[in-house]
């Protein structure tokens, strides 16, 4: 008994050790700081170690949509099911590290007859009953992993276990950013019908200005159709409008799950427009290695790293162990007595002489898998620092654009005054008015438009920087439930 345990002893010492090479964080192949220049926010702020969308987002009702988008999505609900998938791989390939231990008990009863042949004739003694009672504990075929194998296959699980989890995070990130993009697509086309509407409007007086020089004769019928070249194509805005404020409408309630109240859908993208806050950048770019989806492939290299010791390990013999202890008596009360106590111990040793090359191609695999991962980490990083880049050189000239079109709204709105005066006083052709009243409903729509990129950058530099890295616990605010 003293031997088994000696071997058992050192066979959990060996089995500490893996044939794993030992992993080393690839160097990101990016620059440590953000490109610079005439395109890029001349100061950054310090990262925050946690960006919450409620940080960002701060209107109220985006961020109960956003709260129950994250409990109905079903993009969300599969990314959580493969977690849980996931966590069960890992502690079933786990518990292979340790023996499984059976127990059994057993208990037999046999009746007979002895008959006993002799001179006098036969005779028959009493019926006799033999009992016998057992008991047994132990394992069979625990395999020793002196070489690291079942160690290294539980590395792998847990690597992608983690790597799950990351696509969770990730999952929740795109869904957050996704819903924000649809509630500011949705207030922009509202702004954009608002326009069309107000220009029908303005076109409606302008005809009616057209039809009554017309009527004096102070104003050729060209004037007249000119005129109704702008309502009509304002009308046609309206009409196609209204289809894709219902079109966005749909997608949002898609993402959510759920329909979405009236009271609490946005009114115009300008009155979403001041709840949206700056998402600070910082000065490092080593900040993206906390991306859910850089996080993510650096665990699946992790686990594939592990596979090449799995690998390794198949070159060397399976050493299997079985041990059962136990008791049998024909009396129940002593059956756990001392002298009815046995045990047996047996181990196996079994090495592959000959398998075509299988384990050469095994390892060659791992170590090409390994190769891929490192490539697909790599890249992760790459694409992280692009998607950055790109969203801090629209931040850097955004603000600049959006005041220069605010300034030729103001500007084409007092030129369509001033023309629509002067036509009316006869000093200036139609055509000046025509050109004025195109140029406002066009600035007009370019300032929504931009609105919405100053919007949508704010959201892609939240889901490219990583934001919402810790779930936030605060309490949602309520939404209005639809009837």
């Amino acid at each position: 008994m003293r031997k088994l345990l000696a071997v058992l002893l050192s066979g959990s010492v060996l089995a500490g050790c893996t044939l794993e090479p030992h992993y080393v964080r690839p160097t990101a192949a990016i620059p440590q700081n953000w490109p610079v220049g005439e395109a890029y926010p001349t100061t950054q702020a310090p990262p925050l170690p946690s960006v919450s969308y409620r940080d960002v987002f701060k209107d109220p009702h985006l961020q109960a949509i956003i709260v129950r988008a994250i409990a109905n999505n079903q993009d969300l609900q599969v990314a959580m099911a493969n977690v849980v998938i996931a966590r069960a791989q890992y502690r079933v390939q786990r518990a292979e590290l340790l023996p499984r231990i059976d127990a059994t008990g057993g208990a037999t009863e046999a009746h007979g007859k002895v008959e006993v042949i002799n001179p006098g004739g036969v005779i028959t003694t009493p019926r006799e009953t033999a009992r016998s009672y057992t008991a047994d504990i132990g394992f069979s075929a625990f395999e020793l992993d002196l070489f690291g194998r079942i160690r290294s296959l539980t590395h792998a699980a847990q690597g992608q276990y983690f790597a799950s989890e990351a696509g969770v995070h990730q999952a929740r990130l795109t869904l957050v950013a996704e819903v924000a993009d649809a509630y500011l697509t949705l207030a922009t086309d509202r702004s954009l019908l608002a326009i069309a509407k107000d220009t029908v409007a303005s076109a409606s007086k302008t005809v009616d200005l057209t039809q009554a020089r017309l009527s004096g004769g102070v104003a050729p019928r060209t004037d007249l159709r000119l005129a109704q070249t702008v309502l009509e194509q304002a009308n046609s805005d309206v009409a196609n409008l209204t289809t894709i404020v219902a079109q966005d409408r749909n997608a949002l309630e898609l993402l959510v799950g759920a329909k979405v109240a009236d009271t609490d859908l946005p009114a115009s993208i300008e009155s979403v427009d001041g709840s949206l806050a700056e998402v600070p950048a910082g000065l490092d770019s080593r900040i993206l290695l906390r991306r859910p989806d850089v996080v993510a492939a650096e665990y699946r290299l992790r686990a594939a790293n592990a596979q090449i010791g799995a690998a390794r390990a198949n070159f060397f013999p399976t050493i299997d162990l079985t041990v059962l202890a136990g008791a049998a008596s024909p009396a129940l009360g002593a059956l756990f007595n001392g002298q009815n106590f046995n045990w047996t111990a047996s181990g196996s040793a079994a090495q592959t002489i000959f398998a075509g090359g299988a384990n050469i191609a095994n390892l060659s695999l791992a170590k090409g898998q390994r190769q891929l991962a490192v490539a697909q980490y790599q890249q992760a990083i790459q694409t992280a620092f692009r998607e950055v880049a790109d969203g801090l050189a629209r931040r850097g000239t955004i603000d600049v654009q959006l005041a220069a079109q605010n300034r030729l709204v103001g500007d084409a709105e007092d030129e369509l005054t001033l023309a629509t005066a002067r036509y009316r006083e006869g000093v200036d052709p139609f055509l000046n008015t025509l050109e004025a009243q195109r140029t406002l409903y066009a600035a007009r729509q370019t300032l929504a438009s931009a609105r919405l990129t100053r919007a949508d950058n704010l959201v892609t530099l939240y889901r490219t920087l990583g934001g919402d890295q810790l779930i936030d616990t605060r309490p949602a605010p309520k939404l209005t439930l639809p009837s």
